[in-house]
């Protein structure tokens, strides 16, 4: 029995164009969101240490404990959304998200401070991958790369407006509240109140989508479906997390993403000290501070992508991203706090560029049957940097009153990456270069 091909060409098309104007906006306000809450203990790490004790070492440590959580509970967080469906889970992740996070204005001490991010990042997990799985469920996979690439930028964004919005929100005093508080509590709350949206707004499953027509659900539907037949008849593929570690070119991803992640949450944590050291700064001037190195990253990725995309040669144009992060980090620890801002701005450039040039080439090798899997697992373990950079960072204030052997690791680990990056493919094996099959990497 042959398949069927969509219905229609057009019908598709519109409901594509459908797909993204509805869905595509709500995705990455809700990214905006959710990214301010994770990062946003980075612009009242001075009131933790005045108003509760928390020192750098402490706060390094609660910082990074979000991405254990995260890490743990991401796959099983996945495994529900696909039983109970995206409505329901991508609606639940955000109110537990918005819930824990506004808990944060209440913390009184380290324990406290501990167990409420960790809990941030289990309420968190299983939101990437699961607007993925969402993609995948929506849309054909010609037209999923370019979404998550949306999808991606409001990271970005709110690396930009989480400073000033910090800053304005810390200006707010009352009902025994610091400004601090005010600031956690708010941003906590909007995801709260974001949530109920997204219940009203997301459906499960095209043929619930009462703003797509007959003619396009049905389109949308076989297409999808066709792309599914064809990859059962290509064979079934094992996607447990230690079979997929099993292949060497993976195993490289994740140790490139997490090199990337590192450099990248050591900014995001310690960057606000940094504004804070170099004297008689207002939290509304630390946070305008804050968004220039963002600001200038977001110009620089579309540059680098500008030019990846005329010349051609992928990894060539991650590690020199990748160099740049190197020699502002390195060029950070040379002078007094001023010059280290404007290092990180520098540096800025190379590792945001990194994190948006890196995944087309993932996305190039990975068989279509196992590439949401995968994404999900290189961004689990590579979210790790989230732990490891702000623990150890906080550790060595605590321990020398520097972060400078921190900042010297950073530049070691971009030239690493930038070194492995060449040893990646970025197209899958075919089976006259492969020296034996294997369920990851081929088709049969």
């Amino acid at each position: 029995m042959t398949d069927t091909l969509p219905r229609t060409d057009e019908a598709l098309a519109s409901a594509v164009a459908k797909v993204k104007r509805h869905v595509l906006p709500l995705f990455v306000i809700m990214f905006i969101v959710n990214y301010i809450d994770r990062v946003n203990i980075g612009f009242v790490r001075p009131y933790l240490e005045s108003d509760l004790g928390i020192g750098a070492a402490a706060y390094g440590l609660g910082a990074g404990l979000f991405f254990i959580g995260y890490a743990l509970f991401e796959v099983p967080s996945n495994m529900l959304l696909q039983r109970v469906g995206a409505r329901v889970w991508l609606t639940r992740i955000m109110f537990t998200w918005g819930i824990v996070a506004t808990c944060m204005a209440f913390v009184q001490n380290e324990t406290q401070f501990y167990i409420l991010r960790f809990l941030l990042g289990v309420a968190e997990a299983g939101f990437f991958p699961g607007v993925i799985y969402y993609f995948t469920r929506w849309l054909p996979a010609a037209e999923r790369g370019k979404a998550i690439a949306i999808f991606l930028s409001g990271s970005a964004v709110a690396s930009l407006i989480s400073g000033p919005l910090a800053g304005a929100l810390m200006q707010i005093q009352g009902l025994n509240m610091h400004g601090w508080q005010w600031m956690l509590f708010i941003e906590g709350m909007a995801s709260v109140v974001l949530c109920f949206f997204v219940w009203f707004w997301l459906d499960s499953k095209p043929q619930d989508a009462k703003w797509l027509s007959a003619d396009e659900q049905q389109a949308l539907v076989e297409a999808i479906d066709h792309e599914q037949r064809e990859r059962e008849a290509a064979g079934t593929i094992k996607t447990s997390s230690w079979a997929l570690l099993k292949d060497r070119q993976i195993v490289l991803f994740c140790l490139i993403y997490f090199c990337i992640q590192l450099t990248i949450y050591a900014a995001t944590f310690w960057l606000p000290s940094i504004i804070k050291s170099m004297g008689g700064l207002s939290d509304m001037q630390v946070g305008f501070l804050n968004s220039i190195p963002w600001l200038i990253s977001i110009l620089a990725m579309y540059a680098f992508a500008a030019c990846s995309a005329r010349w051609k040669f992928q990894q060539a144009w991650v590690a020199a991203a990748l160099v740049v992060a190197a020699v502002g980090m390195f060029m950070s620890t040379t002078g007094g706090p001023v010059f280290a801002f404007v290092a990180v701005c520098f540096a800025a450039i190379g590792f945001k560029s990194a994190s948006a040039l890196f995944w087309p080439i993932p996305q190039g090798y990975l068989d279509a049957r196992i590439a949401a899997a995968v994404i999900a697992l290189i961004n689990s373990i590579g979210n790790l940097g989230g732990f490891v950079a702000p623990t150890t960072f906080g550790l060595l204030e605590e321990q020398t009153g520097s972060i400078q052997g921190g900042l010297y690791g950073l530049a070691v680990t971009s030239v690493l990456a930038a070194i492995v990056v060449f040893f990646v493919r970025t197209k899958p094996r075919s089976a006259a270069d492969a020296t034996h099959a294997t369920a990851l990497n081929q088709t049969h």
